[in-house]
């Protein structure tokens, strides 16, 4: 029999995860508002250690009091943390203290049909993040974020009528509108992190390239930087844009066109053989992306140099 740590359970609806956790049924099959606190405290015992969910999962902390688990790890969330978790994503389930104190939102996409945040709401690199890269909400964004909740409170535990969807889903809106906002914020507010984590990048594709590994694994991926720096692809790609304007794939991409234009300039090599070092399967995908970043082919730009 398999441990309780191993045990992986997959949520398709909304009543599911409330019945796994010991929850009345949402007043909506589609979304559901619940408060954790101390007239409502989150039952620890009942939760899965792993799951796999078919919504979103957006969860609020309003107070914590030491270290909160989350998944295989324990995190030191403030008070203000906000987690985001699309469908289909493994997450580990969040053991609370008894002076934790949370909202946890459950949206399916089916509810969100029809509506323009039903396409938006993937556009949001946050729902990618890892848990470790929680927002941190200063006290003013807590209220603003804490004001949204509580009128979705309303609307979700009160009647539910014709006109609760409409304004469940324009406060939904409104809400990872600001979470954007914030996001963008955070990256500015901790700039020496992500001037360290530039640096790091940057460091990591010099050896990359110096080591050859080009040779060996082909042209440096997203995945691969993010798997070194310990974070999440998209956590990356968003703090490089706001940074330095540009996505993890385009800063790449840049450095490997600076290590061209060195090879091109300081070699003998063919374009072919540059292709190759750099890690491309063939020469013409190298001269259409050189092409591209410069508004010249690789020999164009070789013989402006001679």
């Amino acid at each position: 029999m398999k441990a309780k740590e191993d045990k992986l359970v997959r949520f398709i609806s909304i009543s599911e995860s409330h019945q796994a956790f010991g929850l009345p049924a949402p007043q909506h099959p589609l979304i559901s508002l619940v408060h954790f606190n101390q007239d409502n405290p989150f039952n620890t015992a009942m939760a899965p250690i792993y799951d796999v969910l078919d919504f979103y999962k957006i969860t609020f902390i309003t107070r914590n009091k030491g270290r909160l688990k989350y998944g295989r790890n324990y995190y030191d969330y403030d008070e203000g943390s906000m987690l985001f978790l699309a469908p289909n994503q493994l997450v580990g389930s969040t053991e609370y203290n008894s002076e934790t104190y949370c909202y946890i939102l459950l949206i399916h996409p089916a509810f969100l049909l029809g509506h323009p945040i039903a396409r938006k709401i993937k556009q949001y690199g946050y729902f990618s993040y890892a848990s470790n890269e929680a927002l941190h909400l200063s006290e003013v964004e807590r209220e603003m974020i804490l004001s949204v909740y509580k009128i979705m409170e309303q609307e979700l535990n009160s009647r539910v009528d014709e006109f609760s969807q409409e304004v469940v889903i324009a406060q939904i809106e409104l809400m990872l509108s600001y979470v954007n906002r914030f996001y963008k914020r955070q990256f500015i507010t901790r700039k020496n992190a992500s001037n360290d984590i530039l640096q790091k990048t940057e460091a990591i594709l010099d050896d990359y390239i110096r080591r050859q590994e080009n040779l060996r694994l082909g042209l440096p991926t997203v995945q691969y930087l993010s798997d070194q720096l310990n974070i999440s692809p998209g956590y990356l790609s968003d703090m490089l844009r706001d940074l330095i304007g540009q996505n993890a794939q385009q800063y790449i991409r840049s450095k490997i066109i600076e290590k061209a234009k060195e090879k091109l300039t300081g070699t003998d090599l063919t374009v072919a053989e540059i292709a190759y070092e750099l890690g491309f399967e063939h020469p013409q995908s190298f001269s259409k992306m050189f092409r591209l970043r410069t508004g010249l082919s690789p020999l164009e730009f070789r013989a402006s140099y001679d």
